[in-house]
């Protein structure tokens, strides 16, 4: 059976300027990568650093200071390292192949996380997974590198955004089930073996995903010489410095972190007022998945029409929201409605699901050939010294409460959207 018909359905284009054999080569590749990039995101699910790992800890009896290592390990791990890897990406002819041993280093780091959580216990069993964690995440970098550039070069523009959001929807239905299946199975006292099992899971569905992505089919390219790329810091710094366009995207970018810091103070908020904490993990779980699910298709065609529109509406949206519910928390009775926490982080994951898509989108379309793998790796670096020094920002203002520091990252996506507007348009309706 063709892939093309089904292809075509999920991703819409205009492919008057493709022959037949180009739709049946593009159709193959897309849907290679929407599998594997659903099954990857499938697995983040359950290793997710905002809501089931923390849960973890409390389970295993971690002490408290290491749960506050969790997410600038997971998201400044996978960012870091980008542009020392660049240069190697660049001189590898077959990038599906980097992409593959990302996918193992993940792999590998989600079983030994299931490993400390069967058989450790305490700050034991919390070290064991941070170095797990840290494997996972470098081993993302290189995942997250690669993906984009072999998305670049199999995938025309108009169809990369759809395929990103194709993927969210995949994976927000996911979370919904674990939600759920995480109730069913445990209910409120769901304990480490069953999370457990779970990363298990999730560790063989990267290989799963390792051997769907190794079947994509990528042109035949020369690759860079080590001459040429040689001296990456150098390049990295020149390139922020004389591309005032691509500096200009990384500014905005860092500003859009409003959408991805906020959601665990309003997790902090519901466990002070008693609707969080292990027993309400469900509710948020279940939440981050119906944003994927309802946002992701949606804001992936939205991407490709104009993905710098979609950054400056998330960031716009998620301003109004924080800035709503730190009013609704100043009503009487209203700290102690449980429902108005996981609906807030409802609309936060939608907003963040929305900007997600649009800045994956923009950075591959702003960017040609080679110079599409040094735009995405020095971006993710620059982001990731960027997020941890944000991170520590609103975590020292946590310190007076977490409303303080919803404040403040609201202020940040006010300046976001006044930066986004500034970007030049690079979607393929405006050439």
């Amino acid at each position: 059976m063709s892939l093309t018909p089904v292809y075509q359905r999920l991703v819409r284009a205009d492919r008057s300027d493709q022959s037949r054999e180009e739709q049946r080569e593009v159709a193959a590749n897309g849907s290679r990568q929407i599998l594997a990039e659903a099954l990857q995101a499938t697995g983040d699910q359950v290793v997710n650093a905002k809501t089931v790992l923390p849960w973890l800890f409390a389970s295993l009896g971690v002490p408290a200071g290491l749960t506050g290592l969790l997410v600038p390990i997971r998201e400044s791990g996978s960012m870091l390292p980008q542009a020392a890897l660049a240069p190697w990406v660049e001189r590898t002819k077959r990038r599906r192949h980097l992409w593959g041993l990302g996918a193992a280093g993940q792999a590998l780091g989600a079983a030994g996380m299931a490993g400390a959580a069967a058989t450790l216990q305490g700050l034991v069993a919390g070290v064991v997974i941070l170095v797990a964690l840290a494997v996972f995440s470098l081993s993302r970098a290189l995942t997250s590198l690669a993906g984009k550039d072999v998305l670049g070069r199999t995938i025309p523009k108009g169809e990369r955004g759809q395929i990103n959001g194709l993927t969210t929807v995949l994976s927000g239905a996911v979370a919904i089930t674990l939600g759920l299946g995480i109730r069913l199975l445990g209910g409120d006292g769901a304990g480490a073996d069953v999370l457990a099992w779970l990363l298990a899971i999730a560790a063989a569905l990267w290989v799963l995903a390792l051997l769907v992505f190794l079947g994509i089919r990528e042109p035949d390219e020369e690759p860079a010489t080590p001459e040429e790329t040689a001296g990456w810091a150098g390049r990295a710094v020149q390139l922020l410095r004389e591309d005032r366009g691509f500096r200009r995207f990384v500014v905005a970018r860092s500003l859009l972190l409003v959408s991805a810091l906020s959601p665990p103070f309003v997790v902090a908020l519901a466990a002070h007022a008693g609707g969080g904490g292990l027993a309400g993990l469900g509710p948020f779980v279940i939440a981050q998945g119906v944003a994927g699910l309802i946002g992701g298709k949606t804001f992936g065609r939205l991407a490709d029409r104009s993905s710098r529109d979609l950054m400056v509406w998330g960031a716009a949206a998620a301003t109004v929201v924080i800035v709503g519910f730190l009013l609704l928390l100043r009503i009487p009775g209203m700290p102690s409605a449980w429902w108005l926490y996981p609906l807030t982080y409802l609309v936060l994951a939608l907003t963040h699901t929305a900007v997600r898509v649009a800045r994956k989108t923009y950075v591959v379309d702003m960017a040609e050939d080679d110079q599409r793998t040094e735009y995405v790796a020095v971006a993710n670096t620059a982001m990731g010294v960027l997020l941890l020094v944000a991170g520590a920002i609103s975590g020292g203002l946590a310190l007076f409460g977490p409303e303080v520091a919803l404040l403040f990252l609201g202020l940040l996506g006010l300046a976001g959207v006044v930066v986004s507007r500034t970007l030049p348009e690079v979607s393929r309706h405006d050439h």
